[in-house]
């Protein structure tokens, strides 16, 4: 928009955590419910606690990682992963993982959050450029009517803001980012 701090950090870590606490609500509460309780209650040992209450988030992070394509990254981590940290044979064997259940967690993390920055520059960029074109409409309109010494930024954000409102952005922000989010299994 070109205001610096419309809107302020703290609304904007609040509406972060929020979309977060309604996304990953679900998750948690499978890694809870597979994981924490049955070790709680002595039914497992933690080992086989850390496994369970891995499953849901392995599975989270696939479904992200498929949802936005970007499967290439899993094996871009793969394949600069140590070998004998590998718990299956490398790409010198016959055998590769098939499913995201048998990557390993040091590699599936990084995979999803280079997954997840490529989805949050895609989505930043759907929202800069009607702002981007706005700029260059009003620099051209001022600087054709020989307003050269008056920034053109100073005039344009007005009709952001209006834009903005117009169009109910901060719904189609919160639309983007909630779509680009599998919550099912």
């Amino acid at each position: 928009l070109g205001a610096q701090q419309l809107p302020s950090n703290q609304v904007l870590a609040a509406l972060s955590m929020f979309i977060t606490l309604l996304v990953m609500g679900p998750t948690w509460k499978q890694v809870y419910q597979e994981g924490i309780v049955p070790y709680s209650n002595g039914e497992v040992e933690l080992s086989d606690a850390w496994e369970n209450g891995k499953k849901p988030l392995v599975s989270f992070m696939g479904r992200q990682i498929d949802r936005a394509g970007n499967t290439e990254d899993v094996w871009l981590f793969y394949r600069h992963l140590p070998p004998e940290s590998l718990s299956l044979e490398n790409s010198d064997g016959a055998e590769l993982p098939t499913t995201y259940e048998d990557v390993p967690i040091q590699v599936l993390l990084p995979a999803f959050l280079l997954s997840e920055l490529k989805t949050a520059f895609l989505i930043g960029f759907q929202i800069y450029l009607p702002f981007l074109i706005l700029d260059l409409v009003v620099a051209t309109v001022t600087t054709s009517m020989g307003m050269l010494m008056l920034p053109p930024t100073l005039l344009s954000l007005p009709f952001k803001l209006m834009l903005f409102v117009l169009v109910d952005g901060w719904r189609l922000i919160v639309g983007m980012l909630l779509n680009g989010i599998s919550m099912t299994g």
